[in-house]
């Protein structure tokens, strides 16, 4: 099977690692890729090392139709047009005529802005529509997208790229200044709004100046600035990594994942901890709840609650045992449900399967 891929994003988030990981399962498969992306994206870098071509189609924004004959002169060559973020699907409908299977993977858990020319973008100008949680799901359903056309397919990980040398750890927590009596928090996500990184702040705040707990956080964006002033005026000690791409070995100097999102679609930062065997404390939002198990692979709170997260920071903080309980549980539930190669069987589905 010939899959054209449309990812314009010039970022690396959650969505490029799993169109990073689809494209791999596909080649091992023996299906053919093609990405269109942006020039010099993290994602026209990553695919060809999963085994895809790459062709250079930046997509400025959803009327950006300079794209449609270059994408049109690459889909006459495909049988599935696979559209991975927002931008991507906006150009579905200049698509129209061709014969190939279009499919658009919807990652966002908040409800899409509702009207005529949304529903006819996911009811008429695709095929199917992946959701990656339930949570997207619903979000769809409410929106007026046809329940008929959504599949769910959970996103995955690549759980044996998690396991790092036991030297690790300590290795990265020198780097970090973390010593062996301290609690290294790890955020791994984009510095935005979204993402709930004040929250935490405040949740830090108020677990007191004698608590065991240093936060590291794991990522750019707009919301840098700011989240810097502000843990200098809560008088916090936080290290800003920057981008990683060295995930697993940030995970292993851990020993707890936080996710306090606002909106979260399903949570890949979450599943990556997971697989790397660390306990998660997550927002219950979104498909983070479908992800994460209250009290067996970790703990999820509130939305937007610091007194909530700061308690069960707390908690998780004052109890190794815990810890170690639920990042080994954690893994398993990854490894059973959440594996690359389910993602990859659910999409070919989608591919493969009736309108």
């Amino acid at each position: 099977m010939r899959i054209l891929h449309v990812d314009p994003e010039r970022g690396w988030g959650g969505g490029e690692v799993q169109v990073s990981l689809l494209l791999a399962e596909l080649a091992r498969r023996g299906h053919e890729s093609v990405v269109a992306t942006a020039p010099d994206s993290p994602l026209a870098g990553a695919a060809p090392r999963a085994g895809a071509r790459v062709v250079v189609c930046p997509i400025a924004n959803d009327v950006d139709l300079r794209a449609v004959p270059a994408l049109r002169r690459l889909a006459r060559d495909a049988d599935v047009v696979h559209f991975h973020t927002a931008r991507a699907h906006a150009m579905a409908p200049w698509l129209g005529g061709l014969p190939v299977r279009r499919v658009v993977t919807r990652r966002m858990d908040y409800v899409p802005r509702a009207g005529p020319w949304s529903r006819f973008l996911y009811n008429r100008a695709v095929d199917r529509v992946i959701a990656i949680s339930d949570g997207v799901r619903r979000a769809l359903e409410a929106a007026g997208v046809e329940p008929a056309r959504i599949r769910v397919v959970p996103s995955g990980v690549d759980a044996a790229r998690y396991v790092v040398p036991p030297e690790t750890r300590a290795m990265v927590r020198r780097e970090w200044e973390v010593t062996a009596d301290q609690v290294a928090v790890l955020v791994v996500g984009v510095l935005e709004e979204r993402k709930g990184h004040a929250t935490l702040l405040e949740a830090a705040a108020r677990l007191g100046a004698g608590s065991p707990v240093r936060l590291v956080f794991a990522g750019t964006g707009t919301r840098e600035a700011a989240l810097r002033a502000d843990a200098t005026a809560r008088g916090l000690t936080v290290r800003f990594l920057g981008f990683r791409d060295d995930v697993a070995r940030c995970l292993a100097a851990a020993d707890v994942a936080v996710l306090p999102s606002l909106h979260e679609g399903l949570g890949v930062a979450a599943l990556e901890a997971m697989a790397a065997g660390r306990a998660v404390v997550a927002s219950r939002v979104g498909g983070l709840a479908e992800v994460v198990v209250d009290a067996e692979t970790g703990r999820l709170v509130p939305a937007g609650d610091p007194a909530a997260l700061a308690t069960a920071l707390a908690v998780l903080a004052s109890d190794p045992a815990a810890r170690a309980r639920m990042g080994a549980a954690g893994a398993e539930r990854v490894r059973d449900r959440f594996s690359a190669a389910a993602m990859a069987d659910g999409t070919l589905a989608c591919y493969q399967g009736p309108p």
